[in-house]
């Protein structure tokens, strides 16, 4: 036998092992001997976080999605700047200034139980992952295996998020071309859209739709009437109260459903750019399809948050850490 082809059959055998590694990929029982509890134990404190305060869900699964989108699903998002620094971290960033606190207890008081049971053992970033998938499910969506395997990010600047965010005015084009870039298909765009069933916004994100729609100094023609009318007393042009917020789902805005699909089409989407996927031929199909068929969209929902779940994910001491307290790197 070559040489040659003696190497080509040890890398093909180390290929495979390295493929069947836990360490180099994400899997449902990664936890399975060093904590086989874990997925009951940070149910037991959503479930507790649910009751006295459901605004955790939409929070939480925000929360998700703004990890996973700035430098991958690795926890940097949970990260407390440091008091003298010159660089914030993620969570300090403008765009994150939104994101509401009982998101980050939720996962604190995962995390702190999960360390009592399992020291040392379970990154945050995979608490976050899972935490998001028991709030889908609490709010009445569906329930989904998550894949676990994720270690923390040693890296959290707020400099690198505004690039990495959806804008609430952005066009389909720049929507498609920030999901491409993690990795994301035109349909995945659109079933994690759908997670706006859920949660509020504040009118700063949506108040140009209102009075000045893209310079016009009118309200934007794609709004139903009634909401435009109801929206303004919430938040007039100039000078309104900055916390008010208004709800995505204007229908069912506490139930994890597929009725942001039918609002878009009944012209009641909250958002310039939720609203620019029925008015868009390329999406406007989806749309249609996941209004039609809850199921079909609770599927494919699960689908595409395990594939979010998959960016960027850090493995290994070189590019990643286990921390014991979310907010602070470890050493």
């Amino acid at each position: 036998m070559s040489s040659s082809s003696t190497f080509l059959i040890i890398f093909l055998l180390a290929s495979s092992a390295l493929s069947r590694n836990p360490r180099y990929q994400l899997s449902v029982d990664f936890y399975a001997k060093s904590c086989p509890k874990l997925d009951q134990l940070v149910a037991s404190v959503t479930s507790q976080h649910f009751k006295e305060a459901p605004v955790s869900a939409p929070a939480t699964i925000r929360l998700f999605f703004h990890d996973c989108f700035v430098q991958g699903c690795d926890a940097s998002v949970l990260i407390s700047s440091k008091p003298g620094s010159k660089e914030l971290a993620e969570r300090d960033a403008d765009d994150n200034m939104e994101l509401v606190q009982e998101a980050f207890d939720a996962v604190d008081m995962a995390k702190a139980l999960v360390e009592r049971n399992c020291p040392g053992v379970v990154s945050c970033a995979d608490i976050l992952a899972i935490a998001a998938r028991d709030f889908v499910h609490l709010a009445g969506g569906p329930y989904y295996q998550v894949k676990k395997g994720r270690w923390d990010g040693k890296i959290s600047l707020a400099s690198r998020v505004a690039s990495n965010l959806p804008r609430s005015n952005a066009t389909v084009d720049e929507l498609v071309r920030l999901f491409s870039s993690k990795g994301l298909t035109l349909e995945d765009m659109v079933i994690l859209s759908g997670a706006h069933t859920i949660g509020f916004a504040h009118c700063k994100q949506f108040v140009s739709r209102l009075y000045d729609y893209k310079g016009t100094k009118q309200p934007d023609p794609s709004m139903d009437p009634r909401l435009l009318k109801a929206l303004k007393m919430s938040c007039p042009h100039y000078g309104g109260n900055t916390d008010i917020v208004a709800p995505f789902d204007v229908t069912t805005p506490f139930a994890f459903d597929n009725a942001y699909y039918g609002n878009l089409m009944a012209k009641l989407g909250l958002l310039a750019s939720d609203q620019a996927l029925f008015l868009d031929p390329r999406t406007k199909v989806l749309v249609r399809e996941m209004a039609k068929d809850k199921n079909k969209f609770f599927q494919a929902f699960g689908v595409a948050m395990d594939k979010m779940g998959s960016i960027g994910v850090k493995r290994g001491t070189k590019h990643g850490e286990r921390r014991k307290v979310c907010s602070l790197h470890v050493g």
